[in-house]
């Protein structure tokens, strides 16, 4: 647990990874990278502090997923991780599930021999699919509802072998005018590949709570089970 970490590395400085955001009110920002703790007191004493974020942690809450309404800056940038390396078989079991049967996608031979990539592509809606994926923990993961795609964009082609990367913006927020427990969140996801090169960027809207709206529903996982000793 984190009183153990921050106990065996000592006074000092205490650097752990994160995905999040930091801050309260209006000083909240999104962070992706490490959180610096500042650990102070004596032997048996020593606390650490950085905020919500690891007070949640040293509560056992667990990593954050998704976010409330008041949660979200626009501007605000969210880098979503790990990346997703695309291989064939990825590309060929997406088409055969969606009954996408192009040659473009999942045949070699015509790929090489008629199109002017000479290789398969990756189709494009399990591209736009990976990238939505991504970006659950960091933008919908609390969502009441996905409510538009107002634009998808195939900006370059994606290859068996390429690894994509995700990033969403904030572009706009405004709270629901039927519903005081809630709000809508525009935000804009790039994805890119292992060379930095923009293959696909989609706009969505989704309906997200606000915090009264979490607490009344059982707070960051509700409907989770308590462990029963048999």
């Amino acid at each position: 647990m984190l009183a153990d970490y921050v106990k065996r590395k000592g006074s000092g400085r205490l650097i752990l990874p994160v995905a999040t955001v930091i801050g309260t009110g209006n000083r909240r920002r999104a962070h992706t990278g490490v959180v610096h703790l500042a650990i102070t007191g004596g032997p048996g004493r020593r606390m650490a502090s950085s905020g919500p974020f690891v007070t949640r942690m040293a509560e056992g809450a667990g990593m954050q997923f998704g976010r409330y309404y008041e949660e979200f800056e626009v501007g605000a940038v969210y880098k979503h991780w790990p990346g997703k390396t695309v291989t064939e078989y990825d590309d060929h079991l997406f088409c055969l599930l969606t009954m996408n049967h192009h040659p473009l996608h999942i045949d070699a031979h015509f790929a090489e021999e008629t199109t002017q990539f000479k290789r398969n592509v990756v189709v494009g809606n399990y591209v736009y699919s990976i990238l939505l994926g991504m970006s659950v923990p960091d933008v919908s993961g609390k969502a009441i509802a996905n409510l538009e795609v107002e634009s998808l964009r195939h900006v370059k082609p994606v290859f068996h072998g390429d690894t994509i990367y995700g990033e969403s913006t904030v572009l706009a927020k405004v709270e629901s005018k039927s519903k005081e427990d809630r709000g809508i969140v525009t935000v804009e996801t790039r994805g890119y590949n292992q060379d930095g090169t923009i293959v696909c960027i989609y706009r969505r809207k989704v309906m997200v709570p606000k915090r009264s709206y979490g607490e009344a529903t059982g707070g960051e996982q509700p409907g989770r089970p308590v462990p029963v000793e048999s």
